[in-house]
């Protein structure tokens, strides 16, 4: 996700912890199920095997906070958030209080699941990794494709006006298919196309030791494919008129562009740089198990079963973290592949 850009507050630690105080957060991920069931080569949340969601009575217990947060858009991600027997009554409580929201999927429940997705969430996001044969590759699953395609089709019969987009994670398996991703997606009917970097170094996606070197290859780019991916890059830009029409591809040729920059730099051929990003200010993920992020790929900084959002994103412990993040020079921030940015409103 992305909007605009905006200057973080530059005190130190021992700085006004005041200035880091939350009086706004617009955006919340919640990630109403842990599991998935797909087995994507660029995520181990398929491993996960002690199921874990939001029920409706968790959810309902922040609704005051959200209030008091101004939270006015959620986004479900996952694992499946439809693997979430639950996940509708979810959706009927935000949208209750005005809130929009988006649902990020995988699609392999998108067709079973369509009458009541289309009543009741607002936009949906589909990871689409590739043209159909190196999607299923990747995602592990046959036919994945064929169940996205049938899924939209069914959604858009419910309710044709729906905006469905797809996001798509750069790696190996697919660097050399980016404008036959593009031209799937267009295929299928969707509305635009996003890329992303695969993450290759942090703890998030079930992944609380990180991956040794020998796994991150499967999924990073060596030399060779890196030149490949800047060229299938600049093919984009021409062939799409990437930030000249209508923005049916998301990103800016610059940030198609860092895309090949972050594999580069996990070669050492250039430095990390953090992108201009002020998620923990704006936004909170809240994952399966209650844990509250400021981000999907910084800790937690507490748990909703034991204190409500609005408490734990003000708490001495996330005043501290956002009043010493450096993210100029954190090693998590200057490998992030997922930033936000949003004016903050004081």
């Amino acid at each position: 996700m992305s909007v605009v850009s905006i200057s973080i507050p530059s005190e130190s630690a021992e700085g006004n912890l005041a200035a880091h105080q939350i009086r706004t957060m617009p955006v919340v991920v919640i990630s109403p199920h842990n599991q998935c069931n797909c087995r994507c080569m660029m995520c181990d949340i398929w491993r996960i095997r002690e199921a874990k969601e939001i029920t409706p009575a968790l959810l309902e217990q922040q609704l005051s906070g959200f209030r008091e947060l101004g939270v006015r858009w959620v986004v479900f991600t996952g694992g499946e958030p439809q693997m979430n027997s639950q996940m509708i009554f979810l959706a009927k409580m935000l949208r209750n209080e005005g809130i929009r929201v988006t649902m990020l999927t995988a699609g392999l429940l998108l067709e079973s699941h369509a009458e009541s997705v289309a009543a009741n969430v607002d936009d949906v996001i589909v990871s689409l990794d590739g043209p159909p044969a190196v999607h299923d590759q990747i995602r592990r699953v046959p036919l994945a494709f064929a169940q996205i395609e049938a899924g939209v089709a069914v959604l858009r019969k419910f309710r044709p006006e729906i905006i469905v987009r797809a996001r798509c994670t750069v790696q190996k398996a697919n660097h050399r298919s980016l404008c036959e991703v593009v031209e799937s997606a267009k295929a299928i009917g969707l509305n635009s196309i996003s890329f992303l970097a695969a993450d290759l170094t942090s703890e998030a996606f079930n992944r609380p030791q990180g991956w040794v070197p020998e796994r991150q290859d499967r999924v990073a780019l060596n030399g060779e494919e890196a030149e490949e991916l800047e060229a299938e890059v600049e093919r984009l830009v021409i062939e799409h008129r990437v930030d000249l029409d209508s923005g049916f591809v998301v990103e800016s040729a610059g940030k198609l562009r860092r895309i090949v920059l972050h594999f580069r730099a996990h070669l050492g051929q250039v430095p990390h740089v953090a992108p201009n990003c002020n998620a923990p200010w704006v936004s909170s993920v809240i994952e399966a198990s209650g844990d509250v992020r400021p981000c999907f790929f910084h800790p937690s900084l507490g748990n909703i079963h034991d204190q409500p959002l609005h408490q734990i994103v003000n708490g001495p412990k996330a005043l501290n973290f956002r009043a010493s993040l450096d993210m100029a020079t954190n090693p998590v921030c200057r490998r992030c592949v997922c930033s936000l940015h949003i004016p903050r409103q004081e």
